[in-house]
């Protein structure tokens, strides 16, 4: 799950590459939020189990909103952020949000991790260091359209992991199913009055496949993603989902010239392709490194 989760994180920034010259991240965000709140919204229906938040109990009434604007402030500011900067380079501080996710999970719910999974995290830190060895000096470029959406994907990065560390007490609640609901629901209504659905009338063919993409993109890896949080610890979801990249890069040398021609692709280097070897190498090691020694959580999972 949290694989599958990693693949369509890695392909939907040169979804949303597409689409972003001709609508606004608001509404990008707004199509993305309603297409999965209808979807899973009937089939929970179907099976009679919408959920009922007014019967959270109180002192977990405050994650909710929480998740909300925390999911919401994600995708929003990660189209921005994408749009001011490149594919690659959207997912080089994007990888920030599973380190802030790793260490959330060690704090807040005393995760533990061996020592065989803490040399994972230095390999992963080091292998994504090594695979954008290039644009780097990319990251520290003040002053400039890049250095905006440097700093908006970091803001995104944190806001994704606090959805992600409230998202993990609502499944003690919830299925996985309804907790996404909730905060389909929840970020739809918050960026309609900030949506321009009017513009969907400019695309044309490939952006509109693009946006569709992205449309599922939503239901798929958000759900994958949530069944994993439900089924493993936050700190192993989190370093296994930092493969993302590695999916992303591939991508844009596939499809750069063609689906891409305003991208530019870079060919990997020595250093680069130690970086691959490390981030793949780090996951496995912080994702395989123990066996889990907190309790599963105990809400039933989402079965599609």
């Amino acid at each position: 799950m949290a694989l599958l989760a990693a693949l369509c994180w890695g392909l939907l920034p040169l979804a949303l590459h597409i689409v972003v010259p001709v609508l606004d991240p608001c509404t990008i965000t707004w199509c993305r939020f309603l297409f999965a709140a209808i979807v899973i919204g009937l089939f929970l229906a179907r099976r009679g189990a919408l959920p009922r938040p007014w019967q959270l109990a109180p002192p977990l009434r405050v994650l909710l909103p929480v998740a909300i604007v925390g999911i919401t402030l994600n995708y929003t500011l990660f189209v921005t952020g994408l749009d001011l900067s490149s594919p690659e380079t959207s997912q080089v501080v994007g990888q920030t949000a599973s380190l802030f996710l790793l260490f959330g999970g060690l704090i807040v719910y005393r995760e533990r991790f061996s020592r065989l999974q803490w040399l994972g995290a230095a390999l992963l830190v080091a292998g994504l260091v090594l695979f954008f060895n290039r644009r780097l000096p990319l990251l520290f470029a003040g002053g400039s359209r890049l250095g905006l959406g440097v700093l908006l994907l970091l803001i995104g990065s944190l806001s994704w992991a606090i959805y992600s560390l409230a998202q993990k007490r609502l499944l003690r609640e919830w299925t996985s199913a309804q907790v996404l609901w909730l905060l389909f629901v929840g970020g739809s209504l918050l960026l309609t009055p900030l949506s321009h659905p009017q513009k969907l009338r400019l695309l044309d063919t490939a952006q509109a496949w693009a946006l569709a993409f992205c449309c599922l993109n939503t239901v798929v890896a958000y759900g994958a993603y949530a069944e994993a949080m439900h089924l493993w610890q936050v700190a192993r979801v989190g370093a296994t989902v930092a493969v993302s990249p590695l999916f992303t890069s591939g991508a844009t040398l596939l499809a750069a010239g063609w689906l891409l021609p305003d991208v530019v692709p870079e060919i990997p280097n020595l250093l680069t392709l130690l970086g691959v070897a490390g981030v793949v190498g780090g996951s496995a090691l912080c994702a395989l490194g123990t066996p889990d020694r907190l309790k599963p959580v105990p809400a039933p999972p989402f079965k599609p």
